[in-house]
């Protein structure tokens, strides 16, 4: 006979099982299966004949690291982490400032417009920015000749690409980083700021010595975020360059989707997903170590 606390215990593991199942099947199956995969030469004509199907150990591997596209395509990654991560989070803090501050009359009016971009299709804002990076008729290089600038080609010049794309993505994310941030923002008490006034220090005092400590939790959850959020890049080259021109906006996960669903070699598409996965825990071990440190 089951006792009163067991039979709790019980009844919380039935109300749990069919979400656990639901994440097993759909979820670790599959990890499971992309990893078995990334053993094998599995391609189109295993596909049709299992018998075509062998175990080939690391090799995909080992070829995935020699070959140079990977390695731009990684460079690229990499590239719209650095550049990219610490500004979609620096326009996110600015952003939440401006809305949580108490100048702002209508917080809930600009919350509602900032937020817009995030919940927009990708496909829609893709083609509306095509239009603004359009080398001779975009409203970007519209403005840019009031000043004497030279038309530029975003899209088509490979020096120009990254940094546009990296720009819309910004403008498309930033929202949702910037809620995070207005919600830890009102966590922190008006007194200590009262406080701060009182002892004389001025707005940036402030922020330094009162907002940018209190936000830390906040900070390491809109980084990790963003971080594994911007690794993952894959929509935004894939729908206005293709990975081009001149593979530099080629993301890794866009190398893995061309080589997986284009050219069905998906043994070498799923050891470049778990290279990606390496690289990405690594990197968000390295940040949880230096944010202990930091504490």
């Amino acid at each position: 006979m089951l006792g009163y606390e067991q039979r709790i215990a019980l009844s919380g593991w039935a109300f749990l099982a069919p979400a656990l199942l639901l994440i097993a099947v759909f979820f670790f199956l599959p990890v499971i299966a992309a990893l078995l995969l990334s053993f094998t030469d599995f391609d189109i004509y295993a596909l049709g004949d299992l018998d075509r199907l062998r175990f080939v150990g690391f090799d995909n591997y080992l070829q995935l690291l020699q070959s140079p596209l990977f390695w731009t395509a990684l460079g690229n990654t990499a590239y719209f982490v650095i550049v990219g991560g610490p500004l979609s989070v620096t326009v996110s803090l600015g952003a939440a400032l401006l809305v949580n501050s108490h100048l702002n009359r209508y917080p809930g009016l600009f919350r509602t417009a900032l937020f817009l971009p995030v919940v927009t299709t990708l496909v829609a804002v893709a083609v509306v920015w095509r239009y603004l990076y359009h080398p001779r008729y975009g409203l970007l290089n519209y403005g840019l000749s009031w000043f004497g600038v030279e038309p530029i080609d975003w899209l088509g010049d490979p020096q120009w690409a990254m940094p546009a794309i990296i720009l819309m993505a910004v403008w498309k994310n930033f929202g949702f980083n910037m809620i995070v941030f207005i919600a830890g923002l009102q966590t922190i008490p008006t007194t200590l700021y009262e406080a701060a006034r009182i002892d004389g220090a001025g707005a940036w005092r402030q922020f330094r010595h009162i907002t940018l400590p209190l936000l830390g939790p906040t900070f390491l959850f809109v980084a990790l975020m963003t971080l594994i959020g911007y690794f993952q890049v894959f929509a935004e080259p894939y729908v206005m360059t293709q990975g081009g021109p001149a593979n530099s906006t080629l993301s890794v996960v866009l190398l893995m989707y061309e080589e997986g669903f284009r050219w069905w070699n998906m043994g070498y598409a799923s050891a470049a997903a778990f290279v990606l996965f390496a690289l990405i825990l690594a990197a968000t071990a390295l940040q949880l170590k230096l944010r202990r440190r930091e504490n």
